[in-house]
């Protein structure tokens, strides 16, 4: 009979009992260890790191970076969120600046979504960047701050590849592409968040930027803030410089900000019915099959953005698979990659899932053969449990947006 333990970083203990040891005299025992002379692997780590490791948060590996799952209790960062204020450390997401005279023409062509329509200084706008056959190479968010001045932020785990592209892409156009690595970026969520976010800010400038419309920026001494996020609830997320954040991050907590991880920014996300890059959607899916064909701006006609052409022909050809939310009505748990079926159609597939600490139920997005009803049932280890349809979000504002 044998147990092991493990015994600190890169050490396993076996101990072995001898069953024929006989008498009473107690068995003999074997102890033999192994030792990895090899350090960990160690993650990319953002500004906020320290932080994190003193206030006791587990890490995880999250894409390359060692980021926070969890404080204490993930249930209780989300129900922080949903009725109060959280904040959440997205620093690993990629900031970029895109300047030149040829900007806007550039990021026109670049984005399914019209970046033309982003006249006023600060205005936001939601896009999938795409490749040639209409795939998604990410998704992001990009604020206009001037003519000749946009800033582009992009998702931790394609950063390279996003880098890459955008670069390809310009060609011998006059603009210049900047990463911002001076940079980190605090989202702040909730009800009472900008309430509380606000006082980071200098006296004089808390009252304009309590003001900023939904999907507005604006630059308050040497904070960006856009009020902008990932968990259908109000707030702000705010990029500062580098140096500076962890100062930002502990005035926060003393306003009364809830720290939150990685697990309830996913459970957040999801039930607000927000796509993960990844997960949900990636080079081998369109937008219209994404449940994202709002983001995709067809007029103006004239408007080349790369990947036209290819949903075009989608649309025209009939998009064969739909994105839709599930709720289950049977118990167990939706999990990503379990199997959807519907009598006389093909085999969908669960994207992202999960148990909704605010609904109390398993909800998941799905990607589903077009034809699908209101009713199919999900494949859960072997067993077939039945699931209703709905259209997401399934949370909004703390409220259940689908019938429960």
């Amino acid at each position: 009979r044998g147990a092991a333990r493990a015994m600190g970083s890169g050490v396993i203990s076996l101990r072995f009992q001898d069953r024929g040891a006989a008498g009473n005299s107690p068995p003999p025992l074997l102890y033999i260890e192994w030792r990895n002379r090899r350090k960990p692997a160690v993650g990319k780590r953002t500004p906020l790191f320290a932080v994190h490791k003193e206030a006791g948060a587990r890490i995880v590996d999250f894409g390359g970076w060692d980021m926070p799952v969890h404080y204490g209790s993930q249930i209780e960062e989300h129900d922080a969120v949903r009725h109060d204020a959280g904040m959440f450390d997205v620093s690993h997401m990629t900031v970029v600046d895109i300047t030149g005279a040829d900007a806007g023409t550039y990021l026109s062509g670049l984005l399914a979504n019209d970046s033309g329509r982003l006249k006023e200084p600060g205005k936001a706008l939601y896009s999938c960047m795409l490749n040639e056959a209409g795939g998604v190479i990410d998704d992001l968010i990009v604020y206009f701050l001037a003519n000749d001045w946009y800033r582009v932020v992009v998702n931790a785990a394609t950063r390279e590849k996003d880098l890459a592209w955008m670069k390809r892409r310009a060609g011998d156009v006059n603009v210049v592409i900047a990463e911002r690595e001076d940079t980190a970026m605090i989202a702040v969520q909730g009800p009472r968040a900008r309430e509380k976010g606000a006082s980071l800010l200098p006296q004089a400038a808390q009252k304009e930027a309590l003001a900023l419309r939904p999907f507005f920026a604006g630059e308050f001494g040497d904070l960006f803030v856009g009020r902008t996020g990932y968990t259908g609830e109000d707030g702000w997320e705010i990029i500062c410089l580098a140096d500076q954040a962890a100062g930002y991050w502990r005035a926060l907590q003393d306003a009364g900000v809830q720290p939150c991880g990685l697990g309830a920014r996913d459970t957040l996300r999801l039930e607000a019915g927000m796509n993960l890059y990844g997960s949900d959607m990636d080079e081998t899916t369109s937008p219209l099959e994404s449940g994202l064909a709002w983001t995709v701006a067809f007029e103006p006609e004239d408007r080349n953005f790369i990947g036209r052409e290819a949903l075009e022909k989608q649309k025209t050809a009939g998009v064969p698979r739909k994105f839709v939310g599930l709720v289950l009505e049977d118990r167990g748990v939706l999990r990503g990659h379990q199997r959807v079926v519907a009598d006389g159609l093909a085999d969908g597939e669960i994207t992202s899932g999960t148990f909704s600490p605010t609904l109390k139920r398993s909800i998941a997005l799905a990607r589903v053969p077009a034809e699908l009803g209101g009713r199919c049932q999900v494949d859960i280890r072997g067993k077939l449990l039945h699931a209703r349809v709905v259209k997401p979000p399934f949370v909004r504002h703390g409220k259940a947006q689908i019938a429960l």
